[in-house]
């Protein structure tokens, strides 16, 4: 464990270095800012968005919003960018032998990794969050958000939905940065780590679209996105929360399961 802690704050470092996280960092905390300025200076709302049209009546729709809008697309996406370079990125420069003969094992540098992939995504969603509900209590007002029945949240209450919310999808999006580390490992391929993990989002998401059989669609990493739904509504309902718990576990044991083993037994040595 302490090994693994280790590799862990070294790849922290590494992280806070990269170009990638210096702009997608500020990326994340500057563009609510800008869309709910835009929403303020014109007539149409994105209605066909959840909670689109309350933008101009209460702040706290403005983080129900975005989260609506970016949980399918932009969340994979944010969690798939940096869980999908932190293998491959070892392959690309021929660092991985130099890693292992630092004293530490495979297994510490394997879950030093993981954990910090982890950590960047709790890191971006919680930006982009917390930048989505600042701006929508500044620009818009802090009015209670209404529940999807039609009653309306405490100030507390609506304070407590938005971040329940944000936090339910966190589940996925970690199913989709596992997924992201073993496309990764798998390949040796960074831009196949990324692209792999999203395109996957994008497959699931196209078919919930077409509407397809139930049964599939509930064991999709995509559909535990909308989980939230159903825990905000008045009354609540916790079904798809519970179940696309236990479908997020399955997709990150698997995935996590199978890159450990690819991992565990890839030659580094050049034979």
């Amino acid at each position: 464990m302490s090994d693994a802690l280790t590799v862990y704050g070294v790849e922290l470092r590494k992280l806070r270095a990269q170009w990638t996280v210096r702009f997608v960092l500020p990326l994340l905390a500057i563009g609510p800012w800008v869309f709910i300025a835009l929403i303020k200076h014109q007539e149409r709302l994105p209605l066909e968005t959840l909670y689109g049209r309350f933008l101009k009546t209460t702040g706290f729709a403005a983080p129900m919003t975005t989260l609506a809008f970016s949980a399918a697309w932009i969340l994979p996406l944010l969690a798939a960018i940096v869980a999908g370079d932190l293998f491959s990125s070892e392959d690309n420069h021929g660092t991985l032998k130099t890693v292992l003969t630092r004293s530490v094992g495979r297994s510490a540098v394997f879950w030093g990794k993981v954990l910090a992939a982890l950590t960047w995504t709790v890191v971006a969603l919680a930006t982009l969050a917390l930048s989505a509900l600042i701006a929508g209590l500044v620009l818009v007002g802090s009015a209670p958000l209404e529940t999807l029945g039609g009653t309306t949240f405490t100030k507390s209450g609506s304070l407590g939905a938005v971040l329940v919310s944000w936090a339910i999808c966190l589940l996925p999006t970690f199913g989709f940065a596992c997924l992201a580390i073993a496309f990764s490992i798998a390949f040796r391929s960074s831009v196949v780590g990324v692209i792999g993990a999203v395109l996957v989002g994008f497959l699931m998401q196209l078919y919930a679209f077409l509407n397809g059989w139930d049964f599939l669609r509930h064991i999709l990493l995509s559909t535990t996105f909308f989980a939230w739904h159903g825990v905000v509504d008045r009354p609540a309902y916790y079904d798809p929360l519970i179940r696309g718990s236990i479908v997020c576990a399955v997709y990150v044991v698997a995935a996590l399961g199978v890159s450990y083993v690819l991992f565990s037994r890839r030659d580094v040595a050049g034979g």
